[in-house]
């Protein structure tokens, strides 16, 4: 595999993924990776969460199948993990919630029959961290999400698409960051 290179993991908070519904491929061939474009502008084939894990439910029938809900100070991720990602499974199984918890995982989109696009992410891997971690996690995201605010400017390929389809309000953008921020100075 000469030349493979693993996408880069983007940080986002849980409000912004949710708002997010383009999904798309690079190319044609069946294996070509699948994107999901964010209002911001981030074009993300992977993503970097750290938060607390509030809630987990084996919801499999013949195996294992785990969901769990992990909260930033923006809104939740659903994170599902089975025998694809048995580490990851394996952590939702033994951990106690609530607990800190880093995911590194794909961004999965689910079409319902009324047309509500649902997101959510598949764990490559999923560990226990503490508040500090967290509360790093916090601020980085905040700058990687005003860099992309103030990207949508650029002629960037990615700016133009998010523009185009999302026509984002940038200000609901900058206050989901302030809201963050904001949580943790209540922390401490």
């Amino acid at each position: 595999m000469a030349g493979y290179t693993r996408e880069v993991a983007r940080r986002m908070f849980a409000q912004e993924f949710r708002e997010s519904n383009l999904s798309f491929k690079d190319g044609d061939d069946q294996y070509a990776p699948q994107y999901l474009l964010t209002p911001t502008g981030a074009k993300v084939n992977r993503v970097f969460i750290v938060g607390t894990l509030i809630e987990k439910e084996d919801i499999g029938t013949d195996s294992e199948y785990w969901r769990g809900r992990v909260t930033d100070p923006t809104g939740s991720f659903l994170i599902y993990a089975g025998q694809y990602q048995p580490e990851a499974a394996q952590v939702l199984a033994e951990c106690d919630t609530p607990a800190f918890v880093a995911v590194v995982g794909k961004p999965s989109t689910y079409t319902t029959n009324e047309g509500d696009v649902l997101t959510s992410v598949r764990p490559e891997s999923l560990h226990i961290v503490d508040g500090q971690t967290r509360d790093m996690w916090v601020i980085e995201t905040a700058k990687c999400t005003l860099d992309r605010i103030k990207a949508l400017d650029s002629a960037s390929p990615n700016s133009q698409r998010a523009k185009e389809y999302y026509d984002p309000d940038t200000k609901h953008y900058s206050s989901m960051v302030s809201q963050a921020l904001k949580s943790l100075k209540e922390t401490y």
